[in-house]
């Protein structure tokens, strides 16, 4: 039979709704008549039709309300709807159409849930519970509170053998879903007389509080857990435990349908605090027993419990975390070991010739990207140099693909100009926005000494002469880099490498590092360094390249991949 429950006076009525009229309001003749002042004489009806239950505002002056929502027209109601006229508040009942609004899905809980799927659910799908929050119009619903981890002259055994009790059975525990559930069944044993209880978690990316487990005193219990909206808002913002005792005979629970209709004789509510002293979640527990109430001291012992829970929990998320660091650093030094392999094993050797590279991450993996190998039957080298832009895991992936199309076409194109024409039309092909590639492509003649050469992008190739003096080559040729504009006309230079003379190509990595006082290393001082060096091996100018570089930074970490290239002709 559906029914009206009226809560006014802390005290509930019940009304059957046999006819297909019911009249709700002050006046005497109503069916319902409700002796408040708020009420208007004629405010509200019930209409059943065609089995269905339907509430209309009749020209009420304080308006009529359903679920918080004003009406402004007929409206279909289910069981578990709030209905308020003015400030009072009434539920509708309708068993044969029970419904209920919970605060996630619903589902009826057993003694311990959590809203997971795994072993114990074939169908693979979450399993829910259902915690309501209820508005409550007396905004002091407390007879104790208590903060932090309670007073420490209350009860200092009973806090120490919780404390450790929840200690002992949270120890080691890493799986967050089955931690909660352990929580309350070590609140249970803490508190014997509890009925129910639930956590709540905080959901940094909606900006609420989540139910996420419950817990029945009784299997087979399938009552929903309810929270007074304003007792949560006072636990969150005074960081504070909140004690109810005997709530239903506690005439501050005016018309608060989340205490009356459960007949809850005693409730506690507590924050979970994190390590900042911040809010993380409630524990709520309740019991309907009229015989055992709790008392300040349980909640005084609730909150040192709540405390080392808490403490417990976020131990729980640093260790999942930590083991998802670890195996994320497994898997960067898989991709690392991968990129490396990308890169030369070993540079060409030709008589009359030196070559040297070097390759320094700021990160795991990195955008630089050198090749050297040998072309025309071993007649000339084919030197490849490029920076991606940015750093870390996305460059590295372009760094791959250049590598690899690089690799490609130099097999099957000898002439630089259509080589850079290709490479560049398959950079473009599929490219990443804001992804692109300064790149040099350079071929040298082993036996006539003339390089010839392509840049995208890149910053020229420094060449010291045997007099000291040092060249910058192909300046006036830098095109736009490699995957920004397809079919660009890349302009080609050659220039025969002398004997005695030394070249180096550097990224970006070399010119800008820092060093403590923000000051960059700069081209200068670049130059400089080649033009004090006496010439001779490429190995070992490169060696002398990255020490004073590293000596500039005096132990600043460094903040881009730093990658040269030195290559000469004895």
């Amino acid at each position: 039979m559906a029914q009206l429950i009226l809560l006014l006076d802390g005290e509930a009525t019940t009304l059957e709704l046999t006819s297909d009229e019911t009249m709700l309001g002050r006046d005497p003749k109503c069916t319902l008549e409700i002796k408040s002042g708020m009420v208007s004489r004629r405010h509200a009806r019930v209409l059943k039709q065609d089995g269905e239950y339907i509430v209309e505002d009749m020209g009420s002056g304080n308006g009529t309300y359903v679920n918080g929502n004003k009406l402004v027209g007929p409206k279909a109601i289910k069981h578990g709807d709030r209905i308020k006229l003015g400030p009072v508040l009434l539920r509708f009942e309708n068993p044969s159409g029970a419904s209920v609004s919970p605060l996630t899905g619903s589902a009826r809980p057993a003694n311990s849930r959590t809203p997971s799927a795994g072993a114990g659910n074939p169908s693979g799908t979450a399993t829910t519970f259902t915690v309501e929050l209820n508005d409550d119009d007396e905004s002091s619903l407390m007879t104790g509170k208590a903060s932090g981890f309670g007073k420490l002259d209350v009860k200092p055994e009973a806090k120490l053998k919780g404390v450790l009790e929840i200690s002992r059975a949270l120890a080691g525990t890493s799986d967050l879903d089955s931690l909660l559930p352990k929580i309350l069944d070590t609140l249970f044993h803490i508190f014997p007389h509890a009925d129910r209880g639930c956590i709540l978690l905080r959901d940094d990316t909606q900006s609420k509080m989540i139910p996420r487990a419950m817990k029945h005193r009784r299997a087979g219990d399938d009552e929903t857990v309810k929270l007074s909206r304003t007792i949560l808002s006072k636990v969150l913002e005074e960081k504070s435990g909140i004690l109810s005792s005997d709530a239903t005979n506690d005439s501050r629970f005016e018309a608060s349908e989340s205490i009356a209709n459960l007949t809850i004789r005693s409730m506690m509510c507590v924050p979970m605090l994190s390590l900042s002293g911040e809010p993380m979640g409630v524990i709520n527990i309740d019991t309907q027993n009229p015989f055992n109430q709790f008392r300040e001291e349980d909640l005084d012992l609730l909150m040192a419990v709540a405390g080392q829970a808490a403490m417990s929990y976020e131990q729980a998320k640093l260790l999942v975390t930590a083991i998802e660091k670890q195996k994320q650093d497994k898997e960067m030094d898989i991709a690392m070991g991968v990129q490396r392999s990308l890169l030369p094993t070993a540079l060409p050797a030709a008589d009359g010739w030196e070559f040297f590279a070097s390759y320094d991450t700021a990160q795991a993996v990195g955008g630089d990207y050198y090749d050297a190998f040998f072309v025309e039957d071993g007649k000339k080298v084919c030197l490849a140099f490029g920076d991606v832009a940015g750093k870390g895991v996305p460059a590295s992936l372009v760094m791959s693909r250049i590598a690899t199309v690089v690799t490609n076409v130099m097999t099957f194109v000898g002439d630089v100009r259509e080589a850079i024409h290709r490479i560049n039309h398959q950079m473009c092909t599929r490219a990443v926005e804001g992804r692109f590639v300064t790149f040099v492509l350079c071929v040298i003649d082993l036996t006539s000494g003339e390089m010839t050469i392509a840049i995208a992008g890149h910053m020229p190739i420094m060449i010291r002469k045997t007099d000291g003096t040092i060249v910058e080559f192909g300046e006036e040729a830098i095109g736009v880099p490699l995957g920004v504009m397809e079919d660009f006309p890349y302009d080609v230079l050659t220039r025969t490498i002398e004997p005695g003379e030394t070249c180096v190509i550097y990224t970006d990595g070399v010119s800008e590092a820092m060093n403590p006082e923000n000051e960059l290393y700069g081209v200068d001082r670049l130059r400089e360094l080649m033009k004090a060096s006496t010439g001779g091996h490429a190995d070992a100018l490169g060696k002398v390249i990255l020490g004073d570089v590293r000596k500039f930074a005096n132990g600043r970490p460094q903040n881009d991949d730093i990658t040269i290239m030195v290559f000469g002709r004895r």
